[in-house]
């Protein structure tokens, strides 16, 4: 059982490296632009709209302590856990289809290599 949980862990942290390996955190940085009128990140980061997101990566989903998250997400942080980089992208791509009833208002970024390079940038806030 344990070799199993191991072997797992292993991989979903080599899945986990990989995602991340294909963005561009430059390019990440400008596209967060369309996130940062609800989202802040960097020191001194506080919850705007939404919550700030330094540490987002391996964080519970609708876990910062000092934001109200919608029904849905709560719903979704206890089915999901955590946010990986996958559910990340599958996240943004489409907010409103991944955790139907949430109250975040953004359309999504539909290409792969956008979401890829957000969430490039948002691991250089870990």
């Amino acid at each position: 059982m344990i070799d199993k949980l191991l072997a797992t862990a292993c991989l979903l942290s080599l899945s986990a490296g990989v995602a991340l390996a294909d963005g561009d955190a430059a390019k990440g940085e400008k596209i967060f632009r369309k996130c940062a009128a609800c989202h802040a990140v960097g020191e001194g980061a506080e919850n705007k709209v939404g919550p700030e997101l330094n540490n987002i990566l391996g964080r519970g989903i609708a876990a910062e302590a000092d934001f109200t998250y919608s029904d849905a997400l709560t719903a979704l942080a206890e089915a999901e856990g955590e946010w990986t980089p996958e559910k990340l992208a599958t996240f943004l791509e489409k907010p409103r289809d991944y955790a139907k009833g949430t109250k975040m208002s953004f359309a999504g970024l539909r290409k792969e290599d956008e979401r890829a390079d957000v969430i490039a940038y948002l691991a250089t806030f870990q």
